[in-house]
Protein backbone atom coordinates (compact mmCIF):
# COMPACT_ATOMS: atom_id res chain seq x y z
CA UNK A 1 0.00 0.00 0.00
CA UNK A 2 1.48 3.72 -0.69
CA UNK A 3 1.24 6.14 2.11
CA UNK A 4 1.03 9.61 0.48
CA UNK A 5 0.20 13.18 1.84
CA UNK A 6 -3.42 13.18 1.57
CA UNK A 7 -4.88 14.82 -1.73
CA UNK A 8 -7.97 14.88 -4.37
CA UNK A 9 -7.83 12.49 -7.04
CA UNK A 10 -10.32 12.02 -10.04
CA UNK A 11 -10.37 9.06 -12.37
CA UNK A 12 -12.12 8.39 -15.28
CA UNK A 13 -13.02 4.89 -15.74
CA UNK A 14 -14.27 2.51 -13.30
CA UNK A 15 -13.14 -1.38 -14.68
CA UNK A 16 -11.20 -3.30 -13.21
CA UNK A 17 -8.26 -1.28 -13.52
CA UNK A 18 -9.41 2.08 -12.53
CA UNK A 19 -11.78 0.35 -9.33
CA UNK A 20 -8.50 -1.41 -8.31
CA UNK A 21 -6.62 2.36 -8.18
CA UNK A 22 -9.42 4.29 -6.79
CA UNK A 23 -9.88 1.64 -3.51
CA UNK A 24 -6.06 1.90 -3.43
CA UNK A 25 -5.87 5.32 -3.39
CA UNK A 26 -8.67 5.65 -0.62
CA UNK A 27 -6.85 3.32 1.25
CA UNK A 28 -3.86 5.43 1.09
CA UNK A 29 -5.84 8.47 2.36
CA UNK A 30 -6.72 10.26 -0.67
CA UNK A 31 -9.91 11.30 -1.22
CA UNK A 32 -11.43 10.05 -4.49
CA UNK A 33 -13.66 10.99 -7.48
CA UNK A 34 -14.25 8.16 -10.02
CA UNK A 35 -16.41 8.72 -13.14
CA UNK A 36 -18.32 6.35 -15.55
CA UNK A 37 -21.23 5.74 -18.33
CA UNK A 38 -22.53 3.14 -16.44
CA UNK A 39 -23.96 3.18 -13.35
CA UNK A 40 -23.46 -0.20 -12.93
CA UNK A 41 -19.89 -0.55 -13.12
CA UNK A 42 -19.44 1.30 -9.63
CA UNK A 43 -20.43 -2.06 -8.41
CA UNK A 44 -16.72 -3.09 -8.21
CA UNK A 45 -15.99 -0.75 -5.97
CA UNK A 46 -17.48 -2.28 -3.42
CA UNK A 47 -19.28 -1.60 -0.06
CA UNK A 48 -16.39 -0.17 1.20
CA UNK A 49 -15.52 2.64 -0.64
CA UNK A 50 -16.32 6.42 0.70
CA UNK A 51 -15.57 7.99 -2.46
CA UNK A 52 -17.84 9.78 -4.93
CA UNK A 53 -18.94 8.07 -8.11
CA UNK A 54 -20.08 10.46 -11.05
CA UNK A 55 -22.24 8.82 -13.95
CA UNK A 56 -21.30 10.39 -17.36
CA UNK A 57 -18.51 11.38 -19.88
CA UNK A 58 -15.05 11.63 -18.24
CA UNK A 59 -14.28 14.66 -20.62
CA UNK A 60 -17.23 16.14 -20.44
CA UNK A 61 -16.07 19.62 -18.01
CA UNK A 62 -19.33 19.58 -16.19
CA UNK A 63 -18.69 16.19 -15.50
CA UNK A 64 -15.33 16.73 -14.54
CA UNK A 65 -16.18 19.96 -12.47
CA UNK A 66 -19.22 17.74 -10.67
CA UNK A 67 -16.10 15.24 -10.07
CA UNK A 68 -13.86 17.94 -8.23
CA UNK A 69 -11.50 18.17 -11.22
CA UNK A 70 -11.08 21.96 -10.00
CA UNK A 71 -9.28 21.18 -6.66
CA UNK A 72 -7.73 17.93 -7.93
CA UNK A 73 -4.40 16.94 -7.28
CA UNK A 74 -3.91 14.41 -9.84
CA UNK A 75 -6.27 12.82 -12.77
CA UNK A 76 -6.39 9.25 -14.05
CA UNK A 77 -8.05 8.56 -17.67
CA UNK A 78 -8.15 4.45 -17.60
CA UNK A 79 -11.46 3.99 -19.49
CA UNK A 80 -11.46 1.82 -22.54
CA UNK A 81 -11.41 4.27 -25.10
CA UNK A 82 -7.82 5.44 -26.62
CA UNK A 83 -9.43 8.62 -27.93
CA UNK A 84 -11.37 9.67 -24.42
CA UNK A 85 -8.75 8.87 -22.57
CA UNK A 86 -6.62 11.35 -24.56
CA UNK A 87 -8.88 14.09 -24.47
CA UNK A 88 -10.09 13.61 -20.88
CA UNK A 89 -5.81 13.71 -19.94
CA UNK A 90 -5.58 17.22 -22.05
CA UNK A 91 -8.78 18.65 -20.78
CA UNK A 92 -7.59 18.45 -17.26
CA UNK A 93 -4.24 19.01 -18.19
CA UNK A 94 -5.33 22.10 -20.05
CA UNK A 95 -8.55 23.71 -18.80
CA UNK A 96 -8.24 22.45 -15.22
CA UNK A 97 -4.13 22.90 -14.60
CA UNK A 98 -4.08 19.43 -12.91
CA UNK A 99 -0.06 18.77 -12.12
CA UNK A 100 -0.03 14.89 -12.30
CA UNK A 101 -2.21 13.30 -15.17
CA UNK A 102 -1.87 9.35 -16.83
CA UNK A 103 -3.87 8.21 -19.62
CA UNK A 104 -4.33 4.70 -20.69
CA UNK A 105 -3.61 3.78 -23.90
CA UNK A 106 -4.16 0.84 -25.85
CA UNK A 107 -2.18 1.26 -29.11
CA UNK A 108 1.86 1.39 -27.87
CA UNK A 109 2.34 4.03 -31.26
CA UNK A 110 0.08 5.95 -30.18
CA UNK A 111 0.81 6.01 -26.86
CA UNK A 112 4.65 7.21 -27.92
CA UNK A 113 3.54 9.60 -29.81
CA UNK A 114 1.47 11.11 -27.28
CA UNK A 115 4.19 10.50 -24.20
CA UNK A 116 5.72 12.98 -26.79
CA UNK A 117 3.65 15.61 -26.67
CA UNK A 118 4.06 15.40 -22.95
CA UNK A 119 1.14 13.81 -22.19
CA UNK A 120 2.04 10.59 -19.23
CA UNK A 121 0.80 7.74 -20.59
CA UNK A 122 0.98 4.31 -19.81
CA UNK A 123 0.67 1.50 -22.79
CA UNK A 124 -1.87 -1.78 -22.02
CA UNK A 125 1.57 -4.08 -23.20
CA UNK A 126 3.61 -2.91 -20.05
CA UNK A 127 0.14 -1.86 -17.51
CA UNK A 128 1.14 -2.17 -14.00
CA UNK A 129 -0.96 -0.61 -11.63
CA UNK A 130 2.32 0.42 -9.82
CA UNK A 131 2.57 2.33 -12.90
CA UNK A 132 0.12 4.50 -12.57
CA UNK A 133 0.09 5.45 -8.94
CA UNK A 134 3.64 5.72 -9.56
CA UNK A 135 3.01 8.59 -11.77
CA UNK A 136 0.11 9.89 -10.04
CA UNK A 137 1.66 10.33 -6.57
CA UNK A 138 4.79 12.09 -6.79
CA UNK A 139 7.79 12.35 -3.86
CA UNK A 140 9.47 9.15 -2.50
CA UNK A 141 11.20 6.16 -4.89
CA UNK A 142 10.38 3.08 -5.65
CA UNK A 143 12.71 -0.10 -5.93
CA UNK A 144 13.63 -1.69 -9.49
CA UNK A 145 16.15 -4.31 -8.57
CA UNK A 146 18.13 -5.21 -5.75
CA UNK A 147 21.39 -6.89 -6.17
CA UNK A 148 21.43 -10.65 -4.16
CA UNK A 149 23.11 -9.46 -0.87
CA UNK A 150 20.88 -6.57 -0.33
CA UNK A 151 23.57 -3.98 -0.56
CA UNK A 152 22.70 -2.13 -2.99
CA UNK A 153 19.88 -1.31 -5.47
CA UNK A 154 18.15 0.59 -8.42
CA UNK A 155 15.54 2.97 -7.84
CA UNK A 156 13.36 5.20 -9.58
CA UNK A 157 13.63 8.57 -7.74
CA UNK A 158 11.06 11.31 -7.86
CA UNK A 159 12.40 14.82 -8.49
CA UNK A 160 11.50 18.25 -6.90
CA UNK A 161 10.63 20.91 -9.63
CA UNK A 162 13.40 22.83 -7.97
CA UNK A 163 16.09 20.43 -9.43
CA UNK A 164 15.13 20.69 -13.22
CA UNK A 165 18.01 22.71 -14.70
CA UNK A 166 20.38 20.74 -12.36
CA UNK A 167 23.33 18.37 -14.15
CA UNK A 168 23.40 14.80 -13.30
CA UNK A 169 26.83 15.43 -11.58
CA UNK A 170 24.98 17.45 -8.78
CA UNK A 171 22.75 14.95 -8.29
CA UNK A 172 25.77 12.38 -7.80
CA UNK A 173 27.37 14.48 -5.60
CA UNK A 174 24.69 15.57 -3.44
CA UNK A 175 23.35 12.14 -2.74
CA UNK A 176 26.58 9.56 -2.71
CA UNK A 177 24.35 7.80 -5.66
CA UNK A 178 25.05 6.90 -9.12
CA UNK A 179 22.79 7.70 -11.89
CA UNK A 180 22.60 4.59 -14.06
CA UNK A 181 20.03 6.52 -16.74
CA UNK A 182 17.69 8.95 -17.19
CA UNK A 183 13.90 7.96 -19.02
CA UNK A 184 13.04 10.96 -20.91
CA UNK A 185 10.18 11.11 -23.42
CA UNK A 186 9.47 7.89 -22.84
CA UNK A 187 12.84 7.14 -24.38
CA UNK A 188 15.90 5.78 -22.03
CA UNK A 189 19.40 6.87 -21.62
CA UNK A 190 22.20 7.17 -19.90
CA UNK A 191 23.22 10.47 -19.29
CA UNK A 192 26.91 12.02 -18.85
CA UNK A 193 27.76 15.07 -16.36
CA UNK A 194 26.78 17.79 -18.29
CA UNK A 195 23.28 16.38 -18.85
CA UNK A 196 20.55 18.52 -17.25
CA UNK A 197 17.33 17.69 -15.62
CA UNK A 198 14.20 18.38 -17.79
CA UNK A 199 10.55 18.92 -16.89
CA UNK A 200 8.72 14.72 -16.71
CA UNK A 201 12.21 13.21 -16.29
CA UNK A 202 12.40 9.68 -14.36
CA UNK A 203 15.70 9.55 -12.92
CA UNK A 204 17.08 5.72 -12.08
CA UNK A 205 19.86 5.49 -9.52
CA UNK A 206 22.28 3.32 -8.49
CA UNK A 207 22.58 3.58 -4.47
CA UNK A 208 23.67 2.00 -1.43
CA UNK A 209 20.69 0.30 1.02
CA UNK A 210 21.63 2.72 3.88
CA UNK A 211 21.99 5.23 1.63
CA UNK A 212 18.20 5.07 0.27
CA UNK A 213 16.15 7.15 2.55
CA UNK A 214 19.02 10.13 2.10
CA UNK A 215 18.85 9.75 -1.41
CA UNK A 216 15.07 10.25 -1.58
CA UNK A 217 14.74 12.72 0.85
CA UNK A 218 17.09 15.17 -0.82
CA UNK A 219 15.71 14.72 -4.63
CA UNK A 220 12.37 15.40 -3.33
CA UNK A 221 13.26 18.46 -1.08
CA UNK A 222 13.96 22.39 -2.92
CA UNK A 223 17.28 22.66 -3.96
CA UNK A 224 19.55 25.79 -3.23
Amino acid sequence: MYSVIPMHVVIMGCGRVGSAIALELEAAGCSVSIIDQSREAFRRLGGSFKGETVTGIGFDRDILIEAGIERADAFAALSDGDNSNILAARVAREVFSVKNVVARIYDPARAEIYQRLGIPTVATVTWATEQVLRRLLPGGSRGEWRDPSGKVALLEVSVHQSWLGHPISEVEARTNARVAFLTRLGDAFIPDDHTVLQEGDLLHVMAHDEDIDSVTATMNAEVN
